[in-house]
């Protein structure tokens, strides 16, 4: 592996507070690194705390009401700008992605092109932020129901996917007219403060976006208290099945994308591989070969199939679940922290694949979040559907099959919130509902049309022209009386 990458220089980031960069109020600083080599410091972080909340909710809150008057065709000219921009600047802030959180270059641009894609999407929907109107049950009213946004809306997004998850969130937040206080992972500072740039170079209004970072709460609790809607989106533990008559290569390509794309580090990530008994031991010895032939290395070094993960906090989790494996499954690859030559400036872990795994096991149920796979036999459908559904988490799932009937008994009995048929369990696109069942959410869903609903409000709206007092249900049951 070359050891030569491209750097950038150290620089220091402030908080955007009301379109202004500002230094936490504490005067704190923290640092990031590059997870492929912990000696590449990627910039000097404010450390937020309560008082720099405090004035981002208050700048978001001031910048609320002309925002949300403008029209929305006009909100969605200022987002249609913003995607060119990130179009523009998209190998630039891949590039940085790759160097603050390790994930290969092909993967950046990935996540940058999300990002893209549900801005253009969003700046659509402000020409089609539909109402709806229905015919009223009284003579001469007009009936309708229109969308008004919330409010000020707090982001917190993660280290995984530090341009495409903010934009997922913000993007439908600010067509629906809400202005945002966001906070990037800890890991990942340096690409929000990146694309908040752009955002305001596209001509987001001052306070409308407001970024910061290293602050924590138990939101939750507190937005109960208060009756705030919150939408969660934590965990997975996504199954791939492939049944006998699969196309073997297929899932193969498949399911080597899906485990060890972002090193494992998805909430989509397959760590379950559900195969038939028929073409277990066959299907066990392609994926053998082929992830021993995966390069561990630095994402911007083209030669790199695999890059690090995000610390060396995950590279012990991982490693603890290591021992646990080797006592519930068989190691057939892998299984620890990979320390040749420039390795070991990084937090890098091999790709690792148990066999026989148990259903019960707990690398079989517990989300590791890392170039970790179990491979499951299994003898009849039932039995497969059994397990698939037998974790906490209902994110992603899969089934390899040339069977018809199969596939959409696998839409009726996966209990997922995404389903593939014949393709791996990760990539979403931006015009459908993103999220999970059960364990992984509480129910709302990201990007596409479902999104809006989260972030703005529902009005019914009821015009009546007919010159009196109509009363509803009340008259209309009245009148019915009279005539009996």
């Amino acid at each position: 592996m070359s050891t030569t990458v491209e750097k950038t220089a150290t620089r220091t980031y402030q908080n955007l507070i009301g379109g202004k960069w500002t230094d936490a109020k504490s005067g704190k600083t923290f640092t990031s690194v590059s997870p492929a080599n912990h000696e590449d410091v990627i910039g000097t972080f404010a450390a937020s705390g309560a008082d720099d909340v405090d004035a981002a909710v208050a700048a978001a809150k001031a910048a609320f009401p002309a925002w949300s008057l403008m029209p929305a065709p006009k909100r969605g000219e200022i987002l249609f700008k913003v995607a060119r921009l990130l179009a523009e600047h998209k190998e630039e802030l891949s590039r940085l992605m790759t160097r603050e959180m390790g994930k290969v270059l092909t993967e950046a641009r990935g996540d940058v092109q999300e990002a893209i894609d549900v801005a253009y999407y969003m700046a659509g929907e402000g020409r089609r932020l539909f109402g709806m109107t229905v015919p009223s049950e009284m003579p001469d009213k007009f009936a309708m129901a229109v969308r008004r946004p919330i409010g000020v809306v707090g982001l917190i997004t993660p280290w995984n996917f530090p341009v495409a998850i903010p934009g997922w969130k913000l993007f439908p937040a600010l067509i629906c007219g809400n202005t945002a206080v966001v906070k990037p992972a800890s890991d990942t500072p340096a690409c929000l403060v990146r694309f908040m740039e752009l955002l305001m170079e596209g001509g987001i209004p001052d306070g409308v976006i407001n970024g910061h970072t290293e602050t924590g709460v138990d939101i939750t609790r507190r937005a109960a208290e208060t009756l705030k809607r919150v939408s969660l989106e934590l965990g997975g533990k996504n199954p791939i099945v492939i049944w006998e008559d699969a196309d073997l290569p297929l899932a193969l390509d498949s399911v080597v994308w899906s485990a060890f794309g972002t090193s494992g580090q998805r909430c989509t990530a397959a760590s379950r591989i559900i195969v038939h008994r028929a073409v277990h031991d066959q299907f066990v010895e392609m994926l053998r070969k082929r992830v021993g032939a995966l390069v561990l290395g630095d994402g911007l070094d083209p030669s790199t199939d695999v890059g690090p993960v995000i610390n060396d906090v995950a590279v012990d989790r991982i490693d603890g679940y290591m021992q646990i494996g080797r006592g519930e499954a068989e190691l057939v690859i892998g299984g620890r922290r990979a320390r040749d030559g420039a390795l070991a400036k990084g937090s890098f872990f091999e790709p690792t694949i148990f066999t026989e795994v148990k259903p019960d096991a707990r690398i079989a149920q517990e989300e590791i979040f890392g170039p970790v796979t179990s491979v499951i036999p299994v003898d009849s459908w039932d039995e497969a559907v059994r397990i698939v559904n037998s974790v906490t988490y209902g994110l992603s799932s899969s089934l390899f099959t040339r069977d018809i009937n199969l596939a959409f008994r696998s839409i009726r009995d996966f209990d997922t919130g995404l389903g593939y048929v014949n393709h791996g369990t990760i990539g979403a696109e931006a015009h459908l509902p993103f999220g999970g069942t059960k364990g992984t959410g509480n129910g709302h869903r990201e990007v596409g049309q479902a999104a809006l609903d989260f972030f703005s409000e529902w009005k019914s709206v009821y015009v009546d022209y007919s010159g009196k007092l109509q009363r509803a249900q009340i008259d209309m049951t009245f009148v019915d009386q009279e005539q009996v």
